[in-house]
């Protein structure tokens, strides 16, 4: 690592205390002196590597004099048009600020691939919490409660932005027909990324286009919230508060309900089968979690908006299928030896089982 005076990796997309920072992997290193100059801030003392998550990569940068920064910036090896966008995730942050509080405040976006390879951003360092898999021993089913609603809460919150009021943000719609562009658009997306292993999905991918509803609404959606993109205050208290949610590189203007179905398909509830409880990321399994149709019910009580859960159908296939192509397109990359990170050698077999799932979910079961 060019320029480094240690180079060590972490948590996701955060930054968050708690969540420790581990050694930059070769094929993830930059030229850290190249982005000191660039920032202007002085020397970087040491640069640390985030390794969760599977997408854009995330980095810890310490100073010996100033605040901690985190850098994001896309992987390495072929990725899919319009995926990992820095100048989205900088722009639409920006822009968020004023009009809702749980963003980090941005620092610089580089667009000159000559500095690292590739474009990045800079952001401040939020401190708090980052849930992994699993609770704290201590908390209590009234404290997971409590975490549930805080975090429907502040999506409801974030779904009710005014985008017509916020031009950087409005930019970012197409319009009506939000629901037909991501079936067909993922629909590609996955016969893109096809493997010599990749099953028939064709069943799968003929009845959302068959079944797919109008869309609900117009609203400013984040596209991929999970618990570890969120970055938490006050849980021990029982008073949770999210002082940052972060990774908005699929942010856009769309339907409220394909948001929630993306989230749900995450939702691993204590009562799932094995194969879907090992696949679990997030605490959604502990005692006082809410189960996926208490989100739904909860989130649509909140939000002003009513689904059957024959109508709610459709966005749970569809979140399941969503999550199923964000990760072959991983499995992609490894198994054409894009990328080498043994976290992702199972993604293969994740996919049969998710394709497993969506037909029973089709199935009514």
């Amino acid at each position: 690592m060019s320029g480094a005076s240690g180079g060590t990796g972490g948590a996701g997309a955060s930054g968050a205390d708690g969540n420790p920072a581990k050694e930059v992997r070769e094929e993830d290193s930059f030229d850290v002196e190249a982005v000191a100059a660039w920032l202007d801030r002085g020397p970087i003392a040491e640069v640390r590597q985030f390794p969760g998550g599977a997408s854009n990569l995330t980095y810890l940068l310490r100073y010996d004099d100033g605040p901690d920064l985190i850098l994001r910036r896309p992987p390495s090896g072929t990725k899919a048009r319009g995926a990992h966008d820095m100048g989205r995730e900088y722009t639409v942050q920006s822009a968020l600020a004023p009009v809702f509080a749980p963003v980090p405040a941005m620092v610089g976006h580089c667009t000159d691939e000559s500095v690292i390879g590739s474009e990045f951003y800079v952001m401040e360092k939020v401190d708090g919490a980052i849930l992994r898999r699993d609770l704290p021993e201590s908390t209590t089913p009234e404290q997971a409660d409590a975490l549930c609603r805080t975090f429907f809460d502040t999506v409801a919150d974030l779904h009710s932005v005014d985008v017509s009021a916020v031009p950087a943000l409005a930019a970012l719609g197409k319009g009506e027909g939000y629901v037909a562009r991501q079936v067909a658009g993922w629909t590609k997306r996955f016969a893109d990324a096809r493997t010599d292993d990749t099953g028939d999905w064709s069943d799968v991918t003929g009845w959302l286009d068959a079944e797919q509803p109008a869309d609900v609404a117009q609203r400013l959606i984040h596209n991929d919230l999970r618990l570890d993109n969120l970055v938490l205050r006050g849980l021990d208290e029982g008073e949770p508060e999210v002082a940052a949610v972060l990774d908005w590189e699929m942010a856009t203007v769309g339907d409220p309900l394909m948001d929630l179905g993306g989230a749900l398909a995450y939702w691993v509830q204590a009562d799932d089968d094995e194969m879907f409880r090992l696949t679990r990321r997030q605490p959604t399994n502990a005692p006082g979690m809410w189960t996926r149709a208490e989100v739904v019910e909860r989130y649509c009580a909140r939000a002003g908006l009513s689904v059957t859960p024959e109508q709610w159908r459709f966005y749970e296939v569809f979140g399941v299928f969503r999550l199923a192509v964000i990760i072959q397109q991983i499995w992609y990359r490894y198994a054409n030896g894009q990328t080498t990170n043994p976290a992702f050698e199972h993604f293969g077999v994740m996919v049969g089982y998710l394709e497993q799932r969506c037909r029973q979910l089709l199935a009514g079961a």
